[in-house]
């Protein structure tokens, strides 16, 4: 138990209260091995992969779930390990990541009587349960705050690749920024193409220089590990940053905005105690602003930076997000198209 409440403690004081408060009740579980297949081989980013384990991996295990993990180098890694966890028959197997899409397909197709989870991809299958976020309404507000505290009215963008995924993240960023200040000018890089796009702070660094220097003053990051070259560049220019997935604003103080949350590692708990309970399902699965699962954060890190009155304005706008009523709805929609 003091194990337990230690480990508690410390996700509360990285993450906050919402991503680990489904783990603090106690829950009857059924079955108990579960398994999850990062996207590629550090799941230490501080961005995406860790959300999953800070937040969904060892709150699970604290309620005595057996989780198994397997973080690959290569997708034929990728593909032999998801279908030997099959075979050994745990249940779900979670795939995290776009990248894990073609081997959990072929795996569920293998092990129809198995289930299996899909982060950030749609399998249409009957034991694949697809879950995927709004992140271009997060996106979106990070644009409009990005806007409200710009002072050379100039704002960038660092995609890890050029994938639909982080389409959703630019497209909703430009227009978030472009409904406070329709001239803003951007500037959008990307950081290459290979998952290796996903953990480069040398490249981050440099594009980050590049952006800085032509006279933008907050960039936004969408690249998962390689933002980490992104923040210290923001803070050796004295400039400003933002961050993905993970609330980020710690790990460079000052820094850092707000971070783009994105409850990854609860949308994981959340899938697999349900399945533990019997109450899982396969299908899609769409989270979004309503109840946190995509947010701004804001805490004793950037709190001076992300004002009260700058909160309040966001906060307007989330609900006009929410309620339907924002002018630029339809627009913000199609940044979840495919391009």
């Amino acid at each position: 138990m003091i194990i337990i409440a230690v480990l508690l403690l410390t996700l509360l004081s990285v993450f906050g209260p919402m991503d680990v408060a489904a783990a603090m009740d106690p829950v009857e579980l059924k079955q108990q091995r579960a398994a999850v297949v990062y996207d590629r081989p550090n799941k230490f980013d501080h961005s995406f992969n860790q959300a999953v384990y800070e937040n969904g991996v060892l709150p699970l295990r604290a309620q005595g779930v057996e989780v198994k993990e397997f973080a690959p180098v290569n997708a034929a890694q990728t593909e032999q390990g998801i279908l030997k966890l099959a075979a050994r028959g745990y249940q779900p197997i979670v795939g995290i990541g776009y990248a894990t899409a073609p081997a959990i397909r072929k795996a569920a197709l293998r092990y129809p009587n198995a289930a299996f989870v899909i982060i950030d991809s749609i399998i249409d299958l009957p034991n694949v349960q697809s879950i995927t976020f709004d992140e271009g309404h997060g996106a979106y507000l990070a644009g409009a705050l990005a806007a409200m505290i710009s002072k050379r009215n100039k704002i960038g963008f660092i995609g890890g690749m050029k994938i639909p995924l982080i389409y959703k993240f630019n497209c909703g960023y430009l227009l978030g920024a472009r409904s406070i200040k329709p001239d803003i000018e951007y500037v959008e890089n990307f950081v290459g193409a290979t998952l290796n796009a996903w953990n480069d702070p040398t490249k981050g660094r440099e594009l980050a220089i590049y952006q800085y220097e032509s006279g933008v003053d907050v960039i936004f990051s969408a690249a998962g590990g390689t933002g980490l070259g992104v923040f210290q560049t923001a803070k050796d220019y004295n400039m400003l940053a933002i961050g993905v997935d993970s609330n980020q604003n710690s790990l460079v103080p000052g820094a850092v905005l707000t971070s783009m949350v994105k409850r990854v590692g609860r949308a994981v708990y959340k899938s697999v105690i349900e399945f533990n309970q019997g109450d899982w399902h396969g299908g899609d699965f769409r989270y979004g602003l309503a109840d946190g699962w995509i947010d701004l954060s804001r805490d004793d890190f950037n709190q001076d930076i992300y004002s009260s009155a700058l909160l309040a304005d966001i906060n307007h706008i989330k609900q006009q997000i929410l309620t339907r009523r924002l002018p630029q709805l339809s627009l913000l929609q199609q940044c979840s198209m495919e391009r």
